[in-house]
């Protein structure tokens, strides 16, 4: 298997699987996917959040996501619990395919990692 149709393929499992446990069924976008990898790297389930905090939220999920490609490293976690990056590399300028496929990559790849997905 190539590695585009292997790409494909972890990301099929990875969205019906979150669809299933987050969204009735319901197909997730990538930002909602984003979103959740933002939460579960804060920790905090038990609470809601305002719209700038979800922005926030999916900030964490980017640095968390794009680590292992050297962009950003971990820094330090606020008194409020919220984890902080600082950028060690500035992304290249890609075109909106090209983006999608790089989260998504990396998506499969934090997930891989987790043993949410083999």
């Amino acid at each position: 298997m190539s590695r585009d149709e292997e790409l494909k393929t972890r990301w099929k499992d990875v969205v019906t699987k979150l669809s299933n446990q987050f969204a009735d069924g319901d197909t997730l976008d990538l930002d909602a996917i984003i979103y959740l990898i933002g939460l579960q790297e804060l920790g905090q389930l038990d609470r809601t959040f305002k719209k700038d905090q979800k922005l926030d939220l999916m900030h964490i999920a980017i640095c968390k996501l794009l680590m292992p490609y050297g962009y950003y490293e971990f820094d330090f976690v606020d008194e409020d619990g919220w984890p902080h990056y600082t950028v060690k590399e500035q992304l290249p300028t890609l075109k909106a395919g090209e983006q999608s496929i790089l989260m998504k990559e990396a998506i499969v790849n934090y997930f891989v990692e987790t043993e949410y997905i083999k």
